[in-house]
C-alpha cells in the first residue's frame, strides 16, 4: 500500500456558516459516517497560506519574531502570509511576503513542503517554500502595521533552530515544519532534487 493522501469527499446533508471573520469563517457541516450516522462538524475555513525559508549562502535562515495573541507569545517564525486572492500564485505571493516583511528577494525557489496545519479543526493549507541566492530589496522598505511594527528579524543557523525546535523552545508550525524539511533534504538528494516552485499544489489550485 503507497503511504500517500489521497482526496475523499463524506456526504454532507447541510452546511452552515454561523460566524464570519474578516479573513476566515466558521462552518458547521452535518457528515454521514460510515456507519449511516449523521454527526456534525464545525471548522475553520481558510483562504490558505504560503511561507518561505530563506536560506542565505552561510546557512542561516531569515526567522522573524512577533507577538501571537491567541497564544500569548512572541514566537520566532518564517516569513509567512495568506492567500489574500481565490487562486493566486503561490509563488507570487510568497516573493510578496518575502518583500514585505524582510526586505529580501531570492533568486532560487522551490517547494520545501506542502502541510494542513490543524486538519481536524481547520482547512488550512499551507505551501513552505525553500527560497535561496538571497539578496536586499530595492527601493523603500514596505510599510508594517499592529503586530508586524514590533517584529525584530534575525539570521539564524539552522542547525540552532533545529536544536531549539526538539529541546521545545520553537513552536511555531511553518518554522518547525520548514527547516526540518530542510534538514532532511540537505540529507537526501540535496536542496535541487526538490519540487519545482510551480508545481502543482491541489489544496489551492492556481493559474501559472
Amino acid at each position: 500500500m503507497a503511504i500517500k493522501d489521497t482526496p475523499e469527499h463524506w456526504q454532507v446533508t447541510a452546511t452552515s456558516t454561523p460566524f464570519r471573520g474578516n479573513k476566515t469563517s466558521v462552518r458547521t457541516d452535518d457528515v454521514v459516517m460510515p456507519d449511516g450516522t449523521v454527526v456534525k462538524r464545525d471548522y475553520q475555513v481558510h483562504p490558505g497560506s504560503v511561507a518561505v525559508l530563506a536560506l542565505d549562502g552561510e546557512g542561516r535562515v531569515l526567522v522573524l519574531r512577533q507577538y501571537r495573541h491567541p497564544v500569548r507569545q512572541k514566537l520566532w517564525e518564517i516569513p509567512a502570509g495568506l492567500l489574500d486572492v481565490p487562486g493566486e500564485n503561490p509563488l507570487h505571493a510568497a516573493q510578496r511576503e518575502l518583500y514585505e516583511e524582510a526586505h529580501v528577494k531570492a533568486e532560487d525557489w522551490r517547494v520545501l513542503t506542502d502541510v494542513y496545519t490543524t486538519p481536524g479543526g481547520c482547512d488550512e493549507a499551507v505551501r513552505i517554500f525553500l527560497a535561496r541566492e538571497l539578496s536586499e530589496a530595492e527601493g523603500e522598505r514596505f510599510e508594517v502595521s499592529e503586530e508586524e511594527a514590533d517584529m525584530e528579524l534575525a539570521r539564524v543557523p539552522l542547525e540552532e533552530l533545529v536544536r531549539g525546535v526538539l529541546a521545545g523552545e520553537l513552536h511555531n508550525t511553518c518554522l518547525v515544519v520548514g527547516v526540518l524539511s530542510a534538514v532532511a533534504a540537505r540529507g537526501g538528494d540535496g536542496f535541487d532534487a526538490l519540487r519545482p516552485a510551480e508545481a502543482p499544489w491541489p489544496a489551492r489550485p492556481f493559474e501559472a
